[in-house]
C-alpha cells in the first residue's frame, strides 16, 4: 500500500512525497542521513540535511532514499544523477524558457 501511495504522491510533487514518506517511515530518514559514512553528520543533526535536500534538491533526495538501503554503489549513482538533472532542470529551465519574454519587454 505504501508503494502506491508514494507513487501517487510523486505525481503531485516530490516535496509532498518526501513529507508523507517521512511521516510513514521516519526511521528510514534517520538511517539515511545519520550514518557514519555521511561526512557532514557531525555539523548538524540528520533532519537538517533531510530538510535542506527536500527544499533544494527534492528529486535527488528521493533517489537517495530509494537507493540508500544497499548503499550507494554501482548503478545507484545513475539514479542520483538523474534526480540531480531533474532538479537542475526544474531550477534553471524556467529562466531559459522565459528569456525571450524578457527581451521582448525591453524593446
Amino acid at each position: 500500500m505504501s508503494c502506491c501511495l508514494v507513487t501517487a504522491l510523486l505525481l503531485l510533487g516530490p516535496r509532498l512525497a518526501l513529507l508523507v514518506w517521512w511521516l510513514m517511515d521516519a526511521a528510514r530518514f534517520s538511517l539515511a542521513f545519520n550514518t557514519p559514512p555521511w561526512p557532514l553528520h557531525v555539523a548538524w543533526p540528520f533532519w537538517v540535511w533531510a530538510l535542506i535536500g527536500g527544499i533544494f534538491v527534492p528529486w535527488t533526495t528521493l533517489a537517495y532514499l530509494i537507493v540508500f538501503p544497499g548503499g550507494v554503489v554501482g548503478l545507484d549513482w545513475i539514479w542520483l544523477g538523474v534526480g540531480l538533472l531533474i532538479d537542475l532542470g526544474a531550477h534553471f529551465g524556467g529562466g531559459y524558457r522565459n528569456r525571450g519574454r524578457i527581451r521582448r519587454s525591453s524593446r
